[in-house]
């Protein structure tokens, strides 16, 4: 008996907790102009550019994933606005909006944004997320190394005035930005902009020591109940952040705590690398081929089958831990490689 096609929740990835995924973050590149401390090494060494997919490629398994459920698509890095060409991968994934994908969005740490802003709003992107960790000059190149504090904050004005709406995200680094997280609240929420603190999470190797960098979300929040009246709401942008209102600025502050209150119960992501590995779980290294399925055949039904296959084994939740007694972080791979 021949059978139908599938309906669209017959499509639905859904993993063995019962959570739909619906949210595709995808690195572009691993590659950066900055060299924040908390995310790489100084002397990185970036994959060969012949190991990375093909923009063509990526935007083959975006579809894929669309058409599975995926309604929110994130581009990320590295810097994803260093790759080549990458406008016209934009410029491709915009026609999915409105065609099973409700959201094209990306995270850049704004040193591209006064070239690509008006471009990004043509695509119809709404809004991105701009890493931001100081407004002080000195530090921001210290956290950065290579960063242009005027070039970025010059990025998000040329974003404002093409009408994307901007969140800023911080690391919360304790020794380092910890006397800022009041004065970024307030200019940020002067601005019409969220803002989003994360706490630094152990991944890769690198420099500092994470416990000494390791200042929790709970202390943040405290910090700032000492400056404004914070009230809990019911606002979220599919991500793991929650949020709260300052009533003095009225703007909102959102909370990532993948330490001190995991968001895993909720997860409905998956990250894609550059090399096309597909991570169930930012905490976890189990990861699924989809390189090679892809480049197996030029039917979609393997890719298809391989991802339902990974869906399968999306754990439960992550492992990170900072723990002075850890000498090694829980996962290898440094944060670049999947995009956060």
């Amino acid at each position: 008996m021949a059978v139908g096609p599938k309906s669209a929740a017959d499509l639905s990835m859904i993993d063995p907790f019962g959570r739909a995924v619906s949210y595709l973050r995808v690195s572009v590149t691993d590659r950066c102009d900055f060299r924040c401390v908390y995310c790489m090494s100084e002397d990185m060494a970036f994959l060969p550019k012949k190991d990375l997919l093909t923009l063509e490629e990526l935007d083959r398994l975006c579809s894929v994933f669309i058409n599975k459920g995926v309604k929110k698509l994130r581009i990320t890095g590295g810097e994803p606005l260093v790759r080549r060409d990458i406008m016209t991968l934009f410029h491709s994934l915009s026609k999915k909006l409105g065609n099973g994908l409700e959201e094209l969005t990306l995270t850049t740490n704004g040193s591209q944004l006064e070239r690509y802003a008006h471009e990004l709003a043509a695509c119809g992107i709404k809004r991105i997320n701009v890493s931001l960790d100081t407004l002080d000059a000195a530090k921001f190149k210290s956290i950065t190394r290579w960063g242009d504090l005027d070039r970025v904050l010059a990025g998000i004005k040329a974003a404002q005035k093409a009408g994307l709406s901007i969140k800023i995200n911080a690391v919360a680094l304790k020794g380092v930005n910890d006397t800022e997280i009041e004065p970024l609240v307030r200019w940020a929420h002067e601005d019409g902009m969220d803002i989003t603190f994360i706490e630094v999470m152990p991944m890769g190797d690198i420099e500092p020591d994470r416990f000494d960098q390791y200042w929790p979300l709970t202390e943040v929040k405290d910090h700032l109940s000492k400056s404004f009246t914070l009230s809990d709401i019911d606002y979220q942008t599919g991500g793991p952040a929650r949020y709260v209102r300052a009533r003095e600025t009225g703007g909102r502050i959102g909370f990532i705590t993948p330490l001190t209150h995991n968001f895993c119960e909720s997860c409905n992501r998956v990250r894609l690398t550059c090399t096309g590995m597909l991570y169930m779980c930012l905490g976890q290294d189990d990861s699924a081929d989809l390189r090679a399925a892809l480049r197996a055949s030029t039917d979609n039904h393997l890719v298809s089958q391989a991802i339902d296959n990974a869906i399968l084994r999306k754990p439960k939740g992550h492992d990170f831990v900072i723990e002075r007694t850890h000498s090694r972080p829980a996962v290898t791979r440094h944060m670049s490689v999947t995009g956060g």
